[in-house]
C-alpha cells in the first residue's frame, strides 16, 4: 500500500497556512505536491475545516472560473511553482471531494464594498479642498481591523540610510539621522516639519532614493531597529491578508471585496512624484500614515519605485540606532522612459 500523500507550508502563500501545518504537524519529510525536501508535513484532510467557509463566498458558475483559479488571483493561496493541475490535485485532496474542484463559480454578490471609492473622493478632497477637516471620511475602525492583517513578519533588523556628499568630507554618523524639526521637509509619509526616518533595505536602494546623478558620491549609514517594533507591511496586501484567521463566512466574504482598497493604498506610498508636485501630491499618503501612527505602530514598509528593494519609514527616528557610515561612488544611473498616455 502506498504511502499517504501529505502536504506541506511551502505548498501554500498563506503565512497563516504556514504556521498552522507548522504547529499541528508529527511528521516530517518531503512534499507530496510541490517536492520540498525535509518539511513538516500534514495530511491534507486535517486542513479541509480552513477551507469551508472561504469556499461559501463564491458561487456556482458556469461561465466563472475553477475555485483554484479565484484563489490564486483572490488570495495567492498557493505556491506559484504549482500550475494550476497541481493544485486542483491537492484542493480535492484537502476536501476529500475530486468533483468539485471541476466545477466553475463566480465570487458571490453579497459582499459589496465601496472603501475604494470612499478613498478616492477622501484624497481628492485632502489634495483640492479640505486638508485639515475632511467630509469625505473613511469608516476608521474598519481600516484598523484591515491593518491588523498587515503586521510585517521578518522585518530585517538591519536598514540603510543615504545622503549625497556635498564636499569633500564624508557626513559623519550623527548627520545620518532624520532631519530637525524645523528642516524637514514634505516626504510620502511625514508632513513637514514632521521627521521620519526613511531608510532602504540594502545600500543601493537607499542611495536610488536620493536620485543621484553619475559621479555623486553618497554617504550610506547602517541603522539596526529596536526589537519588537509593530510595522505595517504595504507591499503586497493580497499576499499578507488570510482568510483563515476569520471564523465569519460574511468577514471573510468582505475581505475579499476590501483587498483592492488595500492594494490602493500601498500605491500611495510607490508611485513616482515629481518635485514640484510633493507638497500637494504627497497629502494622500501623509494622512494615511498618520493614521498608521495613530493606531500606534512604528513604521510603514513600501516598495521602492527607483529600485528593487523595499523601503521603511520609521515615525520615532529614535527607534532606530545608528552605526557606521561608507562612502559609496554612483558608477552609473539608469533612466527608463515610456511614452505618456
Amino acid at each position: 500500500m502506498p504511502d499517504p500523500r501529505l502536504c506541506c507550508g511551502s505548498c501554500f502563500g498563506d503565512r497563516f497556512l504556514h504556521k498552522h501545518i507548522a504547529a499541528v504537524s508529527t511528521k516530517a519529510g518531503d512534499c507530496s505536491y510541490c517536492g520540498t525536501k525535509a518539511v513538516a508535513l500534514v495530511d491534507p484532510m486535517l486542513l479541509a475545516d480552513k477551507f469551508g467557509l472561504l469556499i461559501n463566498i463564491y458561487q456556482p458558475d458556469e461561465k466563472g472560473k475553477f475555485l483554484v483559479e479565484w484563489f490564486k488571483e483572490d488570495w495567492i493561496l498557493f505556491h506559484e511553482a504549482l500550475d494550476i493541475a497541481r493544485c486542483k490535485e491537492l484542493l480535492a485532496d484537502v476536501l476529500d471531494d475530486g468533483d468539485i474542484v471541476r466545477r466553475r463559480f463566480s465570487p458571490s454578490s453579497r459582499y459589496p464594498s465601496d472603501r475604494l471609492n470612499k478613498w478616492e473622493k477622501l484624497r481628492e478632497e485632502l489634495m483640492y479642498s479640505n486638508r485639515y477637516f475632511p467630509t469625505a471620511l473613511l469608516d476608521e475602525d474598519r481600516l484598523e481591523e484591515l491593518l491588523s492583517q498587515l503586521i510585517a513578519d521578518n522585518v530585517p533588523d538591519e536598514w540603510f540610510r543615504a545622503r549625497l556628499q556635498t564636499t569633500d568630507t564624508a557626513f559623519k554618523i550623527d548627520e545620518m539621522n532624520a532631519p530637525p524639526k524645523r528642516l524637514a521637509a514634505h516626504g510620502r509619509a511625514n508632513p513637514a516639519g514632521i521627521p521620519y526616518l526613511y531608510l532602504g533595505s540594502t545600500p543601493e536602494t537607499a542611495v536610488a532614493e536620493v536620485r543621484p546623478h553619475t559621479g555623486e558620491v553618497a554617504c550610506v549609514a547602517d541603522f539596526t531597529l529596536h526589537s519588537n517594533l509593530k510595522i505595517i507591511d504595504l507591499r503586497k496586501p493580497r499576499q499578507l491578508v488570510s482568510p483563515f484567521v476569520l471564523a465569519v463566512e460574511d468577514h471573510i466574504g468582505l475581505l475579499r471585496s476590501d483587498i483592492g482598497f488595500l492594494e490602493r493604498l500601498g500605491l500611495e506610498l510607490t508611485t513616482p512624484i515629481v518635485p514640484q508636485g510633493a507638497p500637494i501630491d504627497y497629502v494622500p499618503s501623509q494622512y494615511l500614515c498618520e493614521f498608521i501612527k495613530n493606531c500606534e505602530y512604528d513604521g510603514v514598509i513600501y516598495r521602492s519605485s527607483v529600485s528593487d528593494g523595499m523601503n521603511l519609514a520609521l515615525f520615532a527616528p529614535d527607534k532606530a540606532t545608528p552605526g557606521n557610515v561608507k562612502q559609496y561612488n554612483v558608477a552609473k544611473v539608469s533612466v527608463t522612459v515610456a511614452a505618456k498616455a
